[in-house]
């Protein structure tokens, strides 16, 4: 089923207003994008205590407050063998972060998958066209 957005009025002050209008203008987006994403981030944000948002060349993405992003800890629980307790164990372990951080990147993820996944698919698709350049080239430079 496709969500069609409906039109929203809300009553903003002056001040609040020139300020999402002048980050808009300098991040090169609409203020309704702009807007969108903010409320989307509280929102999530506050549903997750300790989860932010953070810029980056490939856009904005939900990390710990005091670690890494969350795709990041998705894909290391992924590649950790075990179950349960026991990988997000190993995974605080081996990344020095407590069992109760691990535990919230996979609560995060348990409700918005589809964010988390794409991320873990960007970086694989990022890093496969790496290794293509790589052999590439060291195909150039050896023949």
């Amino acid at each position: 089923m496709v969500r069609v957005p409906r039109p929203t009025s809300f009553r903003l002050s002056e001040d609040l207003l020139e300020r999402v209008d002048a980050e808009a203008a300098a991040s090169g987006t609409s203020t309704t994008a702009l807007v969108t994403s903010l409320l989307d981030e509280g929102l999530k944000s506050r549903r997750f205590p300790g989860v932010v948002f953070r810029g980056g060349p490939s856009g904005r993405r939900a990390a710990l407050a005091s670690g890494p992003d969350v795709w990041e800890i998705v894909r290391a629980i992924r590649r950790t063998p075990g179950k349960g307790e026991q990988r997000l164990k190993k995974v605080a372990e081996e990344t020095g972060l407590g069992s109760d951080q691990v535990r919230l990147a996979v609560n995060f993820y348990s409700v918005y998958p589809d964010e988390i996944d794409a991320r873990i698919a960007a970086d694989e698709t990022a890093a496969a066209e790496i290794r293509v350049m790589i052999d590439r080239r060291e195909q150039l430079l050896s023949g």
